[in-house]
């Protein structure tokens, strides 16, 4: 009894030879691929340059770190950079109503090509603050003299202080509800 009991806890050469080729030929089996839909992403701002599309970006996103859900892509918003034949005109905002067309952006082009990343972002940003949020000019200013909104005109006497420093304050007040449509009031 003694031998049987050793016999049957040992392993059967057949049963041995079983395991491996079934761990043979699992191990060798390709992964079947699996394939899943992917929904494109939009590219790009119809009706909007190339070169203006990451302000664009950076709106909305900024947009969403305070809590609002823009959508440009689909705001009937055109953009372009062209040259602006007025003094002391860096951008402007021409309002079609949404029945006659598109809100049109036009950047200077003088301006876009001399300034910095940071100056190009603050003219688009104020643009679409007009185009978009529909805000007015804002001429409020610090006991210093500096402009307390991006959405000042430009035609009065305080000065911008838009800076890695003071972006995300310059945002806040762009994006606060309060003073959102106050273009048409």
């Amino acid at each position: 009894m003694n031998a049987y009991i050793q016999w049957s806890t040992r392993p059967s050469i057949l049963t041995l030879f079983s395991f491996v080729c079934l761990f043979l030929v699992t191990a060798c089996q390709e992964d079947e691929e699996v394939v899943e839909e992917i929904e494109p992403r939009e590219v790009g701002y119809p009706g909007v340059e190339e070169e203006l599309w990451v302000y664009f970006e950076r709106f909305e996103e900024e947009a969403f770190n305070r809590g609002l859900n823009i959508n440009l892509r689909t705001a009937n918003i055109t953009a372009q950079v062209q040259e602006i034949d007025e003094n002391r005109v860096l951008g402007r905002c021409n309002f079609a109503f949404h029945r006659f067309g598109a809100n049109r952006v036009t950047i200077d082009e003088a301006f876009w090509n001399r300034s910095s990343d940071r100056g190009r972002e603050f003219v688009v940003f104020h643009e679409l603050g007009h185009c978009y949020l529909n805000r007015g000019h804002r001429e409020a200013s610090d006991n210093r003299g500096t402009c307390l909104s991006i959405m000042r005109s430009g035609t009065e006497f305080c000065r911008d202080n838009y800076s890695q420093f003071t972006r995300t304050r310059y945002l806040d007040e762009l994006f606060d509800t309060q003073f959102a449509n106050d273009i048409f009031q």
